[in-house]
């Protein structure tokens, strides 16, 4: 399978589905270790982003995924906003142009990487500061060793969608050393992070989205 439009907007509708069946549990998490407004804000952003991949839809993939990254950055306040717009944006700049060959499950993987980079580089977060990289590490390692293994783009998806989620409920233990919830210091102990838990949405939202084509 290849990484086309048709996938590339799929992923995102699931995600902006996804977001708003959990947005209340996303700002419950927040408002016991941050400012409260997770859910809400990553609520409004991906409506946004529906209106804006519906006038008109972005051709190929990597402009849906920029063209959405964007929107988050313009749209969404907070970290979130900034984190996966800048994410979402490198993704799609790290995808073939349109009359280049497509991405495949190895080329997604890539793209993965440059995403958590940029997460990384803005957020200046590590493995193990219960922030969005904890459950990004965990689901990009996950595709890549399910693609080395020979898996398909929905077997490999599906590896990082467990991952993602395994990493998001390994923060709970985790004492928060970035964002707001770092100013708690150990009272951030024992609740899972909110970021990280969205983060489990996205590839949870890539897995449904290659598995139902």
């Amino acid at each position: 399978m290849d990484v086309d439009t048709l996938l590339a907007e799929a992923w995102i509708r699931a995600l902006a589905a996804a977001v708003e069946k959990e947005h209340g549990r996303l700002t419950e998490l927040d408002s016991a270790i941050g400012d409260g407004d997770h859910g809400s804000n990553l609520r409004r952003g991906f409506t946004a982003v529906l209106a804006a991949l519906d006038a008109p839809a972005p051709a190929g993939p990597g402009a849906v995924l920029t063209r959405t990254g964007t929107t988050l950055i313009s749209k969404v306040g907070g970290a979130s906003g900034p984190l996966y717009g800048k994410a979402f944006r490198a993704i799609g700049a790290a995808l073939p142009q349109p009359g280049e060959a497509p991405a495949d499950a190895a080329g997604l993987g890539e793209a993965l990487a440059a995403g958590l980079r940029a997460v990384r580089e803005l957020g200046k977060a590590e493995p193990g500061d219960k922030t969005i990289v904890d459950a990004w590490t965990p689901a990009l390692d996950a595709y890549r060793a399910a693609v080395a293994a020979g898996a398909g783009l929905p077997e490999a998806a599906a590896a990082a969608a467990a991952g993602a989620e395994r990493g998001a409920l390994d923060t709970v233990p985790l004492q928060a050393r970035k964002g707001r919830a770092s100013y708690l210091g150990p009272r951030s102990v024992g609740h899972q992070d909110p970021g990280a838990t969205s983060t489990a949405l996205l590839f949870r939202a890539l897995a449904e989205a290659a598995g139902n084509r």
